[in-house]
C-alpha cells in the first residue's frame, strides 16, 4: 500500500473536483494554523445534485488510494458537505452558503495555493 503525503492527497481532491466541474476552488495549506489539517478544499458547486457528484468523486478517488473519509457531514442537507479525510478536509458548498460561512476570511492568514501551480495529477 502506497503511503500518500497531505499535498499528494489535496492535489487528488483538488483534480477530483476539477474532473466533475467544481467551480472556485481553492486549496488553503492549515497546516501551520490548526491541528484540525494540514489542508482545506474549498469548492462551489452548481445545484445540490453537484454537490453530492463531487463529493462522492472526492470520496471515491481518495478512497482508491487508501484514504477513506473519517467524516462526511451536510450529506443530506444539501448546501455544504464536509469530507474529512484527517489531513485534509473538502468543503463543497452552494454559492449563497460559501458566500454567508466565508471561509477564506476565516482562515486568511492560511497559504492560499493555486490548483493550476500543482504538478498533475498523482
Amino acid at each position: 500500500m502506497i503511503n500518500y503525503t497531505p499535498a499528494q492527497l489535496a492535489e487528488a481532491a483538488v483534480n477530483a473536483l476539477e474532473d466533475k466541474k467544481g467551480k472556485d476552488i481553492k486549496l488553503l495549506r492549515t497546516g501551520e494554523l490548526t491541528v484540525i489539517a494540514d489542508y482545506f478544499v474549498l469548492c462551489t458547486a452548481n445545484s445540490t445534485t453537484h454537490i453530492k457528484t463531487l463529493s462522492d468523486e472526492v470520496d471515491s478517488v481518495l478512497s482508491k488510494m487508501g484514504e477513506p473519509p473519517l467524516r462526511r457531514e451536510g450529506y443530506r442537507a444539501g448546501g455544504w458537505v464536509l469530507l474529512d479525510f484527517g489531513c485534509i478536509v473538502v468543503h463543497i458548498f452552494l454559492q449563497e452558503t460559501r458566500a454567508f460561512y466565508n471561509l477564506e476570511r476565516l482562515w486568511s492568514d492560511a497559504e492560499v495555493i493555486l490548483p493550476s501551480s500543482l504538478p498533475g495529477p498523482c
